[in-house]
């Protein structure tokens, strides 16, 4: 696979597995992972305390530099549409037409992008009027893929949720 950049969001209570299992997954592909938050350098901890300093902030992070962008679940989402510059960051994405990855309660920090409009995709059934209500067709299986955008429900769900970003990495030239 050709070099490719992944920036996978964090803030604080995000889901520990959500986050880990796809940088090692995609960093065994070869392919370079930062984490982008509201700042760079900064100690973020998972629900369970489990620490994930960030690389990169929102704020300095730019779409042309990475190829997708993957939103992990937890309680992080709720901390992540906080911030002005995340929110700027995730739409600069959408608008670059790059690929978006959500997984769990990680397509909260979505609903606030134009990156539902007319797609099909899944969450946790927790969040699914959320993204109804961002303008997306809610359907509960383990991954739907709809262009760019790439979403699964639950931890449980990471195998194909990851093989799905590879599948896009790939296709994308």
């Amino acid at each position: 696979m050709a070099a490719k950049r992944i920036a996978i969001m964090v803030d604080e209570m995000y889901q520990v597995i959500e986050v880990w299992y796809p940088y090692y997954r995609l960093k065994e592909e070869g392919l370079e992972v930062d984490f982008v938050a509201a700042e760079a350098k900064k100690e973020y901890h998972s629900k369970e305390g489990y620490p994930c300093v960030s690389d990169v902030a929102a704020g300095d992070a730019k779409a042309a530099d990475y190829d997708c962008l993957i939103v992990p679940g937890g309680f992080a989402p709720d901390f992540m549409r906080r911030s002005a510059a995340v929110i700027k960051f995730a739409n600069d994405m959408v608008n670059a037409d790059r690929i978006i990855a959500a997984i769990c309660h990680g397509g909260w920090l979505l609903c606030s992008t134009k990156a539902y409009k007319g797609k099909k995709a899944t969450c946790f059934m927790a969040i699914k009027d959320d993204i109804k209500n961002a303008g997306a067709e809610y359907i509960d299986q383990e991954c739907v893929v709809d262009g760019n955008l790439i979403t699964s429900r639950k931890p449980d769900d990471l195998p194909a949720f990851c093989q799905a970003i590879l599948r896009k990495l790939s296709s994308k030239r």
